[in-house]
């Protein structure tokens, strides 16, 4: 059983990140107050502060066996904290909506359990930058190479199970998505000479169709998205000047990666030539870039042996998260598994206002982690 007093340090720590939340890519006060934390309560453990990220180790006195890593991410979002508890963020607009406060409070827990009970195998555990914009994991797969990783673990609380619960899938997870941004720039002129200007405002409106129609396409085995949002030409008000500059931005999505980058390249080809018929300056850009992430079965088997063992409730999700991870940039190197944990159906929602971690939560974990460290 987990250690209760090394446990509500864990929980202490929880409620210091939550109120000091850190936005994706501005992370290294978190960083500092998880090195602290490890020094002051987990000595034997090793960290390896990379300055983009962080990770620690646990030796045990069998390193010749296969080496298990355990992920999780600390960047909050731009969200307003409305919480009632005395540890509501201090900082207006950011707040850990979406968990991971809790993620990494659990994932120092487990360190303090390493550091007192042991394991028969050596336990790496990281602790990523920037999920929510997904340009972090990519910059840490040198964790995962370095290290000779035989398999990785990411956890994320859910709203939408039973409390406790344990919810997995085999094969695709989260969809691959990424942004798109074009942006179009034309010529100015009067209102009432529209001819001797540049308007992008036609190359906007066939773009934002052609968006629906690709991604509508018969063609494509899975799910293909294309969401709109945001749509400017011109200037509110501004009824005198014709418009000159327009920006499309774009979710593209898909279950298949290969499908959305094909939808990519479509649309790219398609912006191009809006540009060229209407005789427009463009720029193309892309952000919050996802992998899809795809689970290995073999570790949702050791997941759901471990949860049999614990008497904790597992279940198969029927359908792949839309909502993309960047976890699965380190799935594509090592064989790698992310799963839910329940916080209970009727909760707020995650990326609310209201949404607060379950500290309760974070012992259940913390026994899945131990009964997978020891299967191996």
């Amino acid at each position: 059983m987990t250690n209760k007093e090394k446990l509500q340090k864990a929980i202490e720590l929880r409620h210091e990140i939550h109120m000091n939340p850190d936005l994706s890519n501005q992370e290294r006060p978190t960083y500092e107050r998880i090195i602290k934390f490890l020094k002051e309560n987990a000595p034997s453990i090793e960290i390896v502060d990379k300055g983009y990220y962080v990770y620690a180790i646990y030796h045990s006195e069998h390193p010749e066996r296969p080496r298990i890593a355990f992920r999780t991410e600390v960047d909050a979002l731009p969200i307003e904290d409305c919480i009632d508890e005395p540890y509501k963020s201090i900082k207006p607009g950011v707040g850990h909506k979406c968990g991971h406060d809790g993620h990494a409070a659990t994932m120092c827990a487990l360190a303090l359990e390493l550091d007192e009970f042991g394991a028969e195998r050596d336990v790496y555990m990281i602790f990523q930058p920037a999920e929510e914009t997904g340009d972090g994991a990519i910059q840490c797969t040198d964790f995962i190479t370095d290290n000779n990783i035989a398999e990785i673990f990411g956890m994320h609380g859910s709203v939408e199970e039973d409390y406790g619960c344990v919810q997995y899938r085999d094969g695709l997870m989260n969809c691959a998505s990424e942004g798109m941004c074009v942006q179009y720039k034309g010529v100015s002129t009067h209102a009432s000479l529209p001819e001797l200007g540049k308007n992008p405002a036609l190359a906007v409106a066939e773009l934002a169709a052609a968006s629906q129609e690709y991604a509508a396409s018969k063609d494509y085995k899975d799910l293909v998205m294309a969401t709109i949002t945001c749509m400017k030409v011109g200037e509110e008000d501004a009824y005198g000047v014709a418009a000159h500059k327009g920006v499309f931005q774009v979710t593209l999505r898909g279950a298949i990666e290969a499908e959305m980058k094909d939808l990519e390249v479509k649309m790219e080809a398609k912006a191009k030539e809006l540009a060229e018929k209407y005789d427009l300056g463009i720029e193309v850009s892309y952000s919050d870039r996802f992998p899809e992430t795809v689970n290995d079965a073999d570790l949702n088997k050791k997941l759901v042996k471990a949860c049999e063992k614990l008497g904790i409730p597992a279940h198969v999700r029927p359908e792949a998260e839309r909502g993309s991870e960047d976890f699965g940039h380190f799935s594509k190197l090592t064989k790698g598994t992310i799963f839910f944990v329940g916080h209970g159906q009727g909760k707020p929602n995650m990326h609310s206002i209201e949404f607060n971690y379950d500290d309760s939560v974070i012992d259940k974990t913390i026994e899945i982690y131990k009964c997978l460290i020891s299967d191996f």
